[in-house]
């Protein structure tokens, strides 16, 4: 009896780290998908990879939304071109890959906000995204900065820093932040149910 149980608890505990590593590599392949769908907005288009990011964060859980982040900047550092512009261990010294290792952190602290709660409300979902973003734009903005200043040698002041890489481009992830916090209302019991 005790051996059969346990064999049916292994069973399970297999079948969910299948379930969670489906998961993983399906939000993987979002992100990935997302770095090339360009919304295209006056003076910064921007595209859906914050949406999958925080998603994978949101359906996931903070530990495996950030796993799946990972993957995917591992994937893009080992030379696939899976970044909005391309891929390669040479990306580190893109200005913008800061926002990319803030997509791994933000993931992380939305899902552990946004799961803290059983049935997540909207209120706790925003604040979630809300949180994240700000993560994604500190790593982001503090890497420009450094890279721009102490590496490429091309200056840029603290109220341009902010205006380029925080004013003009926050608002099309506000509304982001709004769909994904949409969508995790409807998909979070669906994404549960189908990992009991």
């Amino acid at each position: 009896m005790i051996q059969n149980n346990q064999k049916v608890s292994g069973q399970g505990i297999r079948r969910d780290e299948t379930k969670n590593m489906i998961l993983c590599a399906m939000f993987v392949t979002l992100i990935a998908a997302g770095a090339f769908i360009k919304i295209p907005i006056p003076v910064v288009p921007f595209t859906l990879q914050y949406l999958f990011t925080m998603l994978a964060g949101l359906l996931l859980g903070g530990k495996l939304g950030c796993l799946s982040v990972c993957v995917y900047i591992l994937l893009g550092l080992l030379g696939l071109p899976v970044f909005a512009q391309g891929g390669g261990i040479g990306y580190i010294f893109q200005p913008s890959f800061g926002y990319i290792i803030g997509f791994a952190a933000g993931a992380y602290v939305t899902g552990v906000i946004a799961n803290g709660k059983g049935n997540p409300g909207y209120p706790r979902l925003l604040t979630a995204n809300f949180i994240g973003l700000g993560i994604v734009y500190f790593f982001g903005m503090v890497y420009y900065y450094l890279m721009s200043n102490f590496y490429l040698g091309t200056p840029i002041g603290l109220w341009p820093l902010f205006l380029y890489c925080f004013l003009l481009a926050v608002p099309g992830d506000i509304v982001l932040c709004i769909v994904g916090a949409i969508l995790g209302k409807r998909m979070i019991p669906v994404i549960r149910a189908e990992r009991i």
